[in-house]
């Protein structure tokens, strides 16, 4: 199912259980109030006010953490194309004959990483990219590592082939950090204060001579929504918050490659 379709099918749950648990702690808080008058409520400010800002620190943290690890991603993506472009250039270090191949390698390469983003959120067939792009990698290191053997100049070695592990290094460090997300019993935490600060909510609102429905759907609205962004921007390949933008770097190195 896509990503997109189930952070709205959650966010729009969650709506439609906070609307629920404000109704319920209402009718509660009115029983109550109605039994015992406004003693009822005597004492409780203390209780929502631990619930409340327990709610506020896990959206707080819930929304920096994925905001922090979404900048580190589009970093990542401009990190590689540094790593690629100053290996590529270090090419001109070996033996001209051995070039052509290398250069030839190198385009392949970039175009099996650029394909391998584009095809999410099939992780399969990214996946499947991905171990194309680490073939590449044997190759283009098999090759290069013959070509510096082959140099007259010592330098060849010592410049390109830790290029190249840089090169190769950041490939690993952008594809686990795609799968580096809170636990998620972290999100089923939230979900469940969410709904226990709507039931304490419904339950201050209890002797209103006036049930807001205003309040109540902004209250509800507010926090789903907030909900639905921070899962959005967590995975950022899969949902409307994108960071293909970013792979612009990688697809304008590509095109200054020649053919």
């Amino acid at each position: 199912m896509n990503f997109t379709l189930i952070a709205m099918l959650f966010a729009g749950g969650l709506f439609l259980s906070m609307l629920l648990c404000l109704e319920i702690g209402r009718i509660c808080g009115t029983r109550q109030v109605a039994k015992h008058g406004e003693k009822a409520r005597l004492g409780l400010g203390a209780v929502e006010g631990a619930v409340f800002a327990l709610l506020g620190l896990l959206i707080a943290f819930t929304f920096s953490g994925a905001v922090l690890r979404f900048d580190s991603r589009r970093q990542m993506v401009v990190d590689e194309a540094n790593a690629v472009g100053t290996a590529y250039l270090r090419l001109d270090l070996l033996p001209a004959d051995k070039q052509p191949a290398l250069r030839g390698s190198f385009r392949r390469y970039l175009d099996s990483r650029l394909t391998a983003y584009r095809k999410l959120p099939d992780i399969a067939a990214a996946m499947t990219e991905l171990a194309r792009s680490k073939q590449l990698q044997s190759e283009i290191w098999t090759r290069s590592v013959a070509a510096c053997q082959q140099s007259s100049s010592p330098s060849a070695a010592m410049l390109l082939l830790p290029a190249l592990n840089q090169m190769f290094d950041i490939t690993t460090t952008r594809t686990m950090a795609t799968q580096l997300h809170p636990p998620a019993i972290v999100f089923v935490m939230l979900a469940v204060v969410t709904l226990a600060g709507s039931l304490l909510a419904g339950y201050g609102m209890a002797g209103a001579s006036i049930h807001s429905w205003v309040h109540t759907l902004a209250f509800a609205a507010i926090l789903s929504t907030t909900t639905y962004v921070i899962l959005d921007i967590e995975y950022p390949r899969l949902g409307l918050v994108r960071v293909d933008a970013f792979d612009k770097a990688l697809s304008d190195l590509r095109q200054s490659i020649p053919e």
